[in-house]
């Protein structure tokens, strides 16, 4: 999904400024996942790993910086300091992704993160 920002960012007048950091991170975390995921299947206990939680985390630090980021950068749209616009985002289909996938893969991360946990206290 992070390759959609940058797509209408190169369309639009997304800004720069929320669109790259925003793409970057979701494009950094969605190639490590089928990594993570092969480890997952190789190695269960893979999900103790200080890897799989750091993993997780920028995961959510993503979205976190992108909700953040965004709400910022409207705001200084708002102010003129930002030329463009957020529209772009506030419209079908890409207001599904802050709308709909964002807390999806939010609870994803952190679902996996209690399982992991869940598994590491059963194992003690």
């Amino acid at each position: 999904m992070g390759f959609a920002f940058l797509a209408v960012y190169a369309q639009s007048p997304l800004p720069g400024a929320w669109a790259w950091p925003a793409s970057l991170g979701d494009v950094a975390t969605a190639m490590a996942a089928p990594f993570v995921c092969l480890a997952l299947i190789r190695r269960p206990a893979f999900s103790a790993s200080p890897l799989f939680l750091a993993w997780n985390l920028f995961g959510i630090l993503d979205l976190v910086v992108a909700i953040g980021n965004g709400g910022l950068t409207a705001y200084r749209i708002a102010r003129g300091f930002v030329a463009g616009t957020m529209a772009p985002v506030a419209q079908l289909p890409l207001a599904l992704i802050p709308a709909f996938f964002v807390p999806i893969f939010l609870m994803l991360h952190l679902a996996a993160l209690f399982q992991a946990r869940r598994r590491a206290m059963a194992a003690r």
